[in-house]
């Protein structure tokens, strides 16, 4: 028996279909060590950079499960995903296990053909490759942990900083910038609806667009005579190449616009059709189609469209870092129309199908006319109108959303008469650089060489989950915190987080997967001048200003000026005589009840104890925070959040109602002397199988028991079984 590891349990039940009885095929779900989460302990820097790897926690038992299927196995073949994240993950499983020289296997595509082929040629772990993510995941970590700490203390406890990460949101912020800096002008649109001898009627519009309201009248009196004529109608044809087939930054981009799907999501649904077999690797920068995939292609669109829709054509891709030996994002079957999958699968299978049929077909032709119109006798800019029509669809017949639509106009000729039927002017306002949504910012850090394929949805996702930009839509909106991270990185740390620094950095570490640099060099190169930087900025005061706050808000307890500054939920406005003042407003200037202060002494630091409102309802804590940091709960508060349940793993403590992150838990009020938790309100009654809490489930489950090993924890799989 030959046993096979790959990541997903998915992709393990979609080969093993593909492999006889001889194979067995398991997962590792991911990743089964990483570096720990303390930055000391992560890496020996002194040592050469060495990561001090751990194994995940919740992995012990898969690891368990794969050494004893090992023990079984006669050849163990590690068939993990052909990027470096999936070389690291082979790596990894190799040390973990113990194995001696496993059999290391790369495909493309989930198809029997590509699954077979890959088991007649293996090969070792590539190690440069390896070594490549292994400098990736260092350096990233360094930079975030140094830099993140730095935030921390400078800024507010608990942002954070990243190598590609703040690049993403300075790029954000430059255009936001933009934005706020622009000053619009004024302008006209002179426009007149004409009609021809046989009643068709069209639009046509002013070449220019005054920018004087005096010239724009008089334009718009002349256009009222009723004396038009048609000055030339131009027709040139012209042709629409077909795009090149997908890579990961262009299908997330076209999956944003016309399907409404995040990067994030995209992926996840290409994910899904990969490891079902039905599309090529999604994880790719080349435009590359194999011969065989070329040739498929080529069938299905003389099949579905004729001979003369098809044309072989050949994509120079555009990243320099692009692996050549990888191929664009395909179908593995373009035969296959349509596939027995949920709505979004379907509609992003359909979408990555059309492309590539398309991309092998001839050119589109289009008709394009132009048509120019003025008033006789009269002295004014002409008037145009613009149409076009396909008049072969080409490769539109298979990608026809790429058409847009036909605009034709009427059949007229140089000096023909035309009658005015209305004139218009109307007034309007130059608009500022829009702002990105995720597929613009997905182009721009392609465009700019930060990030690569795999990143850029996971940049999107960190940017809205550490809070630093809201979606709006589809738009990307910078946040306050957002505003403020960035601006301090910008004015400290500008060269580290500079297109031209990130751009380098990530040729650099595709260097040392072409084994052209060597991996301690490189993260020395980098980590001596930062930490440099990092430890020059130690000194620079704390921001606890944003600025101003507008004159007409003034300090609603002593009528002083305000300020902005910022809290976990965002800017507020503070009296500048904070902390004697405390009175606050909310963004919008509404004002903020003022703490009450309370007849009690702080027990750390003898201040006065005031009573505030928070996230999480009422609490107390002493009138010299940020320097005294004692907190304590309301009383009213503390008493809502007991349960009267004794904690079962100390006896000594209660289970109390807590918040963290991630929401409501109960914990025991003994901590830290005991850090037993439960996800939900306890009710008191103990697990009949295994003597642990019962807790409060759902509607469909009334009760369960808090431990998850436990079959109670969800009785429905008992039941199951």
């Amino acid at each position: 028996m030959k046993l096979v590891i790959v990541e997903s349990p998915s992709k393990a039940k979609t080969i093993e279909k593909y492999l006889g009885g001889d194979f067995t095929v398991r997962a590792s779900v991911g990743h089964v060590r990483d570096l720990p989460k303390s930055n000391k302990d992560a890496v020996d820097i002194e040592g050469g950079f060495v990561p001090r790897y751990q194994i995940v926690a919740e992995k012990r038992k898969v690891i368990d499960e794969l050494e004893s299927e090992a023990k079984k196995a006669k050849e163990v073949i590690l068939a993990t995903d052909p990027d470096r994240e999936g070389e690291a993950i082979a790596w990894h499983l190799a040390q973990t296990m113990g194995l001696k020289k496993p059999k290391r296997i790369v495909f493309h595509e989930i198809t029997q053909n590509a699954v077979q082929e890959a088991l007649k040629h293996p090969r070792a772990i590539d190690e440069e490759l390896v070594r490549a993510q292994e400098a990736r995941r260092v350096l990233d970590r360094l930079f975030g942990y140094d830099l993140s700490g730095l935030v921390w203390k400078k800024v507010r406890y608990g942002l954070s900083a990243g190598r590609v990460q703040s690049p993403a949101l300075r790029i954000i912020m430059e255009r936001e910038r933009e934005i706020r800096a622009f000053v619009p002008e004024k302008f006209w649109v002179v426009s007149a609806d004409l009609k021809t001898k046989k009643g068709e009627t069209f639009t046509v519009t002013c070449v220019e667009e005054p920018r004087d309201e005096k010239e724009a009248q008089r334009i718009y009196e002349a256009a009222q005579s009723k004396e038009w004529k048609t000055v030339s109608v131009d027709e040139t044809e012209a042709t629409r190449a077909p795009r090149a087939p997908f890579t990961t930054s262009t299908l997330q981009q076209t999956a944003s616009t016309r399907l409404g799907l995040s990067p994030s999501r995209t992926m996840q649904i290409a994910q899904k059709l990969y490891e079902a077999g039905h599309i090529t690797y999604m994880r790719t920068d080349s435009t590359n189609l194999a011969k065989e995939a070329q040739q498929n292609l080529l069938e299905v669109a003389k099949d579905e469209f004729g001979e003369t829709y098809a044309e072989a054509r050949v994509y120079k891709t555009k990243s320099k870092s692009a692996q050549e030996a990888h191929e664009a994002i395909r179908p593995t079957d373009a035969k296959k129309r349509s596939l027995g999958a949920n709505e979004e699968q379907k509609k992003l299978y359909a979408l990555i199908r059309a492309r590539a049929l398309s991309s092998q077909m001839t050119d589109a032709k289009i008709l394009r006319t132009k048509l120019t119109a003025t008033v006789e006798k009269a002295s004014m800019p002409d008037f145009t109108a613009n149409g076009s029509r396909v008049v072969f669809d080409g490769w539109l017949a298979a990608d026809p959303d790429a058409r847009g639509e036909d605009v034709q106009l009427p059949k007229v000729a140089a000096g023909d008469p035309l009658t005015l039927v209305e004139a218009h002017s109307e007034g309007k306002e130059t608009q500022p650089p829009g702002r990105y949504s995720e597929a613009g910012l997905v182009k721009e850090l392609e465009k700019r060489g930060i990030g690569r394929p795999s990143t850029y949805a996971s940049i999107i996702r960190t940017l809205e989950t550490r809070g630093y930009v809201e979606k709006q839509g589809r738009t990307l909106i910078p946040t306050a915190t957002g505003d403020v991270v960035s601006t301090f990185i910008e004015n400290n740390f500008g060269e580290y987080i500079s297109d031209t620094f990130t751009a380098e950095m990530e040729d650099e570490l595709d260097e040392i997967a072409e084994g052209k640099r060597k991996y301690e060099k490189t993260l020395k190169d980098f980590y001596t001048p930062f930490t440099k930087a990092v430890k020059s900025k130690a000194k620079i005061p704390k921001i606890t200003s944003m600025g101003d706050a507008p004159k007409e808000f003034p300090c609603p307890i002593c009528g002083g000026p305000m300020e902005y500054k910022l809290s976990k939920n965002g800017r507020f406005m503070s009296c500048k005589r904070f902390p004697e003042c405390l009175g606050a407003r909310k963004e919008d200037g509404s004002e903020i009840a003022p703490p009450k202060e309370l007849n009690e002494p702080c027990p750390e630091c003898g201040g006065k104890l005031i009573e505030r409102e928070g996230r999480f309802g009422r609490f107390i804590a002493c009138s010299n925070y940020p320097k005294c940091k004692f907190v304590k709960k309301d009383p009213e508060e503390e008493a809502k959040g007991k349960t009267g349940v004794q904690c079962p793993v100390c006896h000594k403590g209660e289970m109390v109602e807590r918040r963290g992150r991630f929401g409501v838990f109960f914990a025991c009020s003994n901590y830290p002397d005991c850090k037993n938790t439960i996800k939900a309100r306890p009710t008191g009654k103990i697990c009949e199988l295994c003597g642990s809490l019962m807790m409060e489930g759902t509607k469909t489950i009334p009760e369960r028991c808090s431990n998850k090993a436990c079959p109670n924890h969800n009785p429905h799989k008992l039941a199951k079984k």
